[in-house]
């Protein structure tokens, strides 16, 4: 593959290829709309929509951030529990009633931030809505072109809520891998428990049918040498 060198990091001989191979993508994303976009503070209370691999990241940012309380949402109760071994303090299971209302019941004035990790309009603003005044959502999935996100125009001046987007974790490539790394290598970042499986080459359509099963955080296709 050709890239400019602004887009490549080095990674230390000890990382595996398979784990260093989701840093360019799940892992900078979830991790960098926390620490980069939204700028999660110590001891606040943070909530994220959907659970696959880059809600888990941002699960996982929010943890190292410092959050006091992180909530994960899903409708996948495999999800929920494995979002709980990342860092979620507290599951909502989104087929339960309100997901909303179950985060005010959490948090009582709602949480500073939230992470929207799906890509749908509807769970964009409800990210919006579970937000305490001078809440910040962050949209980290990708909406389809030309949806409109319905939200109160009274929450955005009266209780200074903000609505922004994330694009790949708002990253700096050759400054973001190596600290990513360095989590990693510290023990404070979980990265070969996002992969749940790893396949040769030969076998990838079995790792389209587990992506269809939703269960799956990371799926790695091994391509030819691996460490």
């Amino acid at each position: 593959m050709t890239v400019h060198r602004n887009a490549v990091a080095v990674i230390p001989e000890d990382v595996p290829f398979a784990t260093a191979s989701i840093l360019g993508c799940a892992v900078t994303t979830g991790l960098g709309a926390v620490f980069r976009s939204a700028r999660v503070q110590p001891g606040s209370t943070v909530a994220v929509i959907g659970t696959g691999g880059v809600g888990m990241m941002a699960i996982q940012g929010a943890r190292i951030a410092g959050a006091s309380k992180v909530i994960a949402i899903d409708v996948v109760p495999a999800k929920l529990a494995a979002a709980l071994r990342f860092g979620a303090t507290d599951v909502v299971d989104a087929r339960d009633g309100d997901p909303v209302a179950h985060v005010r019941d959490l948090t009582a004035a709602g949480v500073d931030f939230s992470f929207e990790a799906v890509g749908r309009a509807a769970t964009a603003a409800q990210a919006f809505s579970m937000l305490a005044p001078a809440g910040v959502a962050t949209v980290i999935g990708m909406i389809p072109d030309a949806t409109p996100i319905e939200i109160r125009g009274s929450e955005l001046f009266l209780q200074e809520k903000k609505l922004q987007g994330s694009f790949m974790g708002s990253n700096q490539f050759k400054v973001d891998i190596p600290r990513y790394v360095d989590l990693y290598r510290q023990g404070r970042l979980m990265l070969d428990e996002m992969i749940s499986e790893q396949l040769d080459l030969t076998d990838i359509n079995k790792g389209f049918d587990i992506l269809k099963a939703g269960a799956a955080a990371r799926v790695v296709v091994a391509m030819g040498r691996t460490r």
